[in-house]
């Protein structure tokens, strides 16, 4: 063979890995889509800071023992695994990837500076491969389909509600004003209104159209298997909810209350009293309303196993309780543990 040749073949040779590598780079790098009904965390779980979020069997926290860093484990609370450093909360899940709101601060020269960045982040599901969305802060977000819609905070326009595609494409303004977007069920929003009344409204995520749905005087709606779980601000705050088909309201607790979380049968919530706060839970409809913890508690989030929460302004210890059955309150040793093996 002569010198030309082989010289054509081997040129031909590397141009070909070249074009096969170039092909593997690009399909590793391309986002998959999700199916256009996922849901990237409950609606209780993200009014609540979003600081747990359960997907196909893993339970990803961020863990208050250690800088709110984001962590995974097992429902159970077995095989705890550290997966970032930063700050993270809003966590959401959703085929390949998980989604968080993420705060980072780091030492810079000068007197008393400190350089901060904040943003929503893309990772895959072992914590690798992070990517940001959007530098902004984000005051909550939900996961709907491929996009995730978020309160977009900056110090000049306010807050608005904003979309993006999770691949970081079509970034959109959708509303220039307050929406809360967790409430996601079937290609609908639920909200309350904040410009001109607390009416119940419901947000389209194939057309981006809002509809008023009730005339309601509600706060935190929460949609779940028909009905509209609410604060009623008319009536000093008490847990309501509201049958969309039925067109009627049942009255859940007279206690004022100051958050809740809807997860499965149970809603647990703070009740509000100067004398007795206590944090309580009950069936769904109402029923069998029951003691907690008495005290004031806050970032009440649910798994399928456990309940999670601190006392208010005190993130540690993080305490927790059997999400049903008989309540007994204990304290999330496993991610105290892990922590400081981490820190070690």
């Amino acid at each position: 063979m002569s010198t030309n040749k082989k010289s054509v073949i081997i040129l031909c040779s590397i141009i070909l890995v070249v074009v096969i590598a170039f092909v593997l780079i690009s399909i590793a790098g391309r986002v998959q889509m999700s199916d256009d009904n996922t849901v990237g965390n409950t609606a209780g779980n993200l009014n609540n800071g979003g600081l747990f979020c359960e997907n196909d069997g893993v339970v990803f926290f961020s863990n208050a023992y250690d800088n709110n860093s984001l962590y995974c484990m097992n429902p159970d609370e077995s095989q705890v695994t550290k997966l970032g450093s930063n700050h993270v909360a809003s966590i959401n899940a959703g085929g390949k990837y998980i989604y968080y709101y993420m705060e980072s601060g780091t030492n810079g020269s000068g007197l008393g500076f400190m350089s901060r960045t904040a943003g929503i982040y893309r990772s895959n599901r072992n914590g690798k491969h992070t990517a940001c969305l959007d530098r902004t802060f984000a005051v909550t977000m939900q996961l709907c389909g491929n996009y995730l819609y978020y309160q977009d905070y900056n110090n000049k326009t306010g807050t608005k509600l904003s979309k993006i595609k999770i691949d970081k494409s079509d970034k959109t303004t959708v509303a220039d004003y307050v929406i809360n977007p967790v409430s996601y069920v079937n290609g609908t929003i639920y909200f309350n209104g904040t410009q001109e009344d607390h009416a119940l409204y419901g947000l389209s995520t194939r057309s981006d159209t809002i509809n008023r749905i009730w005339d309601g005087n509600i706060w935190n709606p929460i949609y779940l298997g028909g009905y509209v779980y609410y604060m009623d601000v008319a009536n000093n705050y008490r847990l309501c909810r509201y049958s969309t088909s039925e067109n009627a309201v049942e009255v859940l607790t007279n206690d004022r209350v100051d958050s809740f979380n809807v997860y499965d049968y149970y809603i647990y919530y703070q009740k509000n009293s100067k004398t007795e706060p206590e944090l309580r839970r009950m069936y769904i409809d109402g029923t069998n309303n029951e003691v907690v913890a008495s005290g004031v508690y806050e970032n009440v989030n649910i798994t399928s196993r456990y309940v999670y929460f601190n006392q208010f302004d005190e993130p540690t210890p993080v305490y927790k309780t059997p999400t049903s059955g008989n309540v007994y309150v204990t304290t999330f040793d496993a991610a105290r543990d892990a922590a400081l093996e981490n820190t070690k």
